[in-house]
C-alpha cells in the first residue's frame, strides 16, 4: 500500500466513525409543556383548564380603577410608566412562548410555541412555534421575531438582562424553531423560563410611527403597538383612561390555555391621582366592579358606605394558594450609612411590629419571617437540618456562623421590657460600627449626625411611617417622611435616590433566576 494514502484512509475512517456516532445519537424529545415540581397536570391532549367554563358567554364590559397615571404603551423599558393592562410579560397585548399554568405551580403550557425540548445537560432549549400564531395584522409570528425580542429586551431592560443572563445565543434552527444556547449546564429552570419570553413584532417596532419617524424601542410610546394577545388597545386618554378591546379573531381562541377565558368585550381602566381619590370614587359606584383591599384600617372601619349597606358591594376574605406578598421597610444599602449590617440590625431591633399591628393594622397583619411566606419553600423555624445543613457547612467561615448555630428570630415587642432590651442591643451594635451617642444624637465615625429619610408615594404612607420615626428617636436618629407623586417616586427608586422606603413585593412559586435581584 502506498504510504501516502494512509493519512487519507485514517481521516476517512474518523469521518465515517463520527457520522455513525451522529446517526446513533438520539434527538431530545419534544414536550408540550413542562414543570419543575412533580408531574405536569395537563397532558399534550388537554382541552381546557379544569376551573374554566368553556361555555361562558362573551360580551359586556369590566371596569377597573387605578391610582397614579401612565405615559407609555411600552412596559419593557425603564423609562416611562406603562398603562394598566400591560406588564413585563406583555399583559393583555402580547403572548409569550409558553404560559405559566394558572392552577399548577412551576408549570408552563404551550402558547405561541407548541412544544420545546432540551438536552440532558440543559445546555440549550429549542422552542417550536405554532404555525397558526399571528399578529393582529395577520402577519405570522416568526423565529426572527423571537430572536429579536430576546435581544432588544436584554439590551433595554436590566430585568431581562439579568433574568436571561445565561442565554448567550438565539438562532433559527428550523422553519418554526428557535434554539437558545446557554453558558452554563445543569440549570433545570432555564429551558422552561424561556417560555416566559414575551414575543414582540419586529416589523412593527422597526417601522415608521404615526408621526412619520422611525420607532425607537428604547423610548416610551403613545401609539398603540401591534400585539398578538387576546386584547388590543381601543380608546385612551394618556394618563387618565384606557379601554382594552377583545380581538374577535384572536389567533389563540382555540388553544387549550385560552378556552373559557378573556370573555369581556371591553376592559376599562380609569386613573385617579392617589389611592384616597380612588376609594372615594369606588364608594360612589360606576367606576370599578371589583377591588382588592390593601389597607387594614379601611377594611376594618370604612366599609359602611351606602352601597355596602344596600348590599351592592360585597366584602369577602379568601385564602390564597401561593406565597404571600410581604410588606416592609427596604433599606438602600448603596447608602454608606446603611451598608453596614450592624446598623441595619440595630434599626430592625427597635421596629415594634406588635404595637403597629395593634394600633394601625387592627391586628390583621402577621409578621413575615420568610421571603417565601405561605409557600412550600417557606423557611422553617429552628436550625438547618439534613441536606440544608450539609450545604451550609461547606461555607462555614465564609458566611455568618450564626446561620448554623443560632435559630433566626425577629424581635418580638410584647410590652414587658422588650423595647428597652432591644434598645440597649441596638446601641451596642451602633457602637461596634463606630458610632457614638452625644447630646441625644447618634453620630457617625466622622461626627456627622445619623439621619434617615423614609420615602413614600401615597399620603397613607405617612401614617405608617410616623411610628418608625418615633422608634428611631431614642437612638438619637432624626428620621423624616417624604411623600412624592408616583412619577417622582419611580424616578427616585430607579436611581436609588432614597434611604428607606416601604414596599410590598411577592415571590414566585419557583424562585430561581430572579433571586439575582436580591
Amino acid at each position: 500500500m502506498n504510504a501516502r494514502l494512509l493519512p487519507l484512509i485514517c481521516v476517512l475512517a474518523l469521518v465515517v466513525s463520527a457520522s455513525w456516532q451522529a446517526a446513533g445519537a438520539q434527538e431530545p424529545a419534544w414536550h408540550a409543556g413542562g414543570t419543575l415540581i412533580g408531574e405536569l397536570k395537563y397532558g399534550a391532549d388537554f382541552s381546557h383548564y379544569d376551573h374554566v367554563n368553556v361555555d361562558a358567554p362573551k360580551g359586556g364590559t369590566y371596569n377597573a380603577a387605578v391610582s397614579g397615571g401612565y405615559d407609555s404603551f411600552n412596559p419593557f423599558i425603564v423609562r416611562g410608566r406603562a398603562a394598566a393592562g400591560l406588564n413585563y410579560t406583555g399583559g393583555l397585548l402580547y403572548d409569550t412562548l409558553f404560559e405559566q399554568s394558572v392552577d399548577q405551580p412551576s408549570a408552563s403550557l404551550p402558547l405561541i410555541a407548541e412544544a420545546y425540548r432540551y438536552p440532558e445537560d440543559y445546555s440549550s432549549a429549542t422552542y417550536r412555534l405554532n404555525a397558526a400564531a399571528k399578529w393582529h395584522d395577520g402577519t405570522p409570528i416568526t423565529p426572527e421575531d423571537v430572536i429579536w425580542s430576546l435581544e432588544v429586551l436584554k439590551e433595554n431592560q436590566p430585568l431581562y438582562a439579568n433574568y436571561y443572563h445565561n442565554v448567550v445565543k438565539a438562532e433559527k434552527t428550523g422553519e418554526h424553531e428557535v434554539t437558545f444556547s446557554f453558558d452554563i449546564k445543569g440549570n433545570r429552570e432555564l429551558p422552561l423560563i424561556l417560555g416566559d419570553l414575551p414575543v414582540l413584532p419586529r416589523h412593527w417596532w422597526e417601522g415608521t410611527g404615526a408621526d412619520g419617524k422611525p420607532r425607537n424601542f428604547a423610548d416610551p410610546v403613545n401609539e398603540p403597538p401591534l400585539g398578538s394577545g387576546p386584547y388590543r388597545i381601543g380608546r385612551f386618554d394618556i394618563g387618565k383612561t384606557i379601554t382594552w378591546e377583545r380581538v374577535p379573531d384572536y389567533w389563540g381562541n382555540g388553544l387549550a390555555v385560552r378556552k373559557g377565558r378573556y370573555n369581556f368585550d371591553r376592559i376599562n381602566y380609569t386613573y385617579f391621582l392617589d389611592e384616597n381619590a380612588l376609594w372615594e370614587a369606588f364608594k360612589k359606584g360606576g367606576i370599578a366592579d371589583t377591588r382588592s383591599e390593601n389597607r387594614s384600617q379601611r377594611w376594618a372601619t370604612e366599609y359602611n358606605f351606602p352601597a355596602f349597606e344596600r348590599g351592592d358591594v360585597l366584602r369577602n376574605e379568601f385564602d390564597t394558594e401561593s406565597p404571600e406578598p410581604f410588606q416592609g421597610y427596604f433599606f438602600n444599602t448603596r447608602r454608606a450609612k446603611l451598608a453596614d449590617l450592624r446598623v441595619r440590625k440595630a434599626l430592625t431591633l427597635v421596629f415594634d411590629f406588635e404595637s403597629m399591628n395593634k394600633t394601625l393594622f387592627y391586628g390583621l397583619y402577621t409578621r413575615t419571617d420568610s421571603y417565601f411566606e405561605g409557600g412550600e419553600l417557606q423557611a422553617e423555624p429552628g436550625l438547618p437540618q439534613g441536606r440544608e445543613k450539609e450545604i451550609l457547612e461547606e461555607y462555614r467561615g465564609r458566611i455568618d456562623d450564626a446561620v448554623l448555630d443560632t435559630p433566626f428570630a425577629l424581635p418580638v415587642h410584647n410590652g414587658q421590657g422588650d423595647t428597652r432590651k432591644y434598645l440597649r442591643a441596638a446601641f451596642e451594635l451602633f457602637k461596634e460600627a463606630g458610632y457614638s451617642f452625644r447630646n441625644g444624637t447618634m453620630l457617625d465615625p466622622s461626627g456627622k449626625p445619623f439621619e434617615l429619610e423614609i420615602l413614600g408615594n401615597d399620603p397613607t404612607d405617612e401614617r405608617v411611617g410616623i411610628p418608625m420615626v418615633e422608634y428611631l428617636r431614642p437612638l438619637g436618629i432624626k428620621a423624616t417622611i417624604r411623600i412624592v407623586d408616583s412619577a417622582q417616586y419611580k424616578n427616585r427608586i430607579d436611581n436609588f435616590d432614597f434611604d428607606m422606603t416601604m414596599l410590598a413585593t411577592a415571590q414566585s412559586l419557583s424562585p430561581g433566576n430572579e433571586q439575582r435581584e436580591y
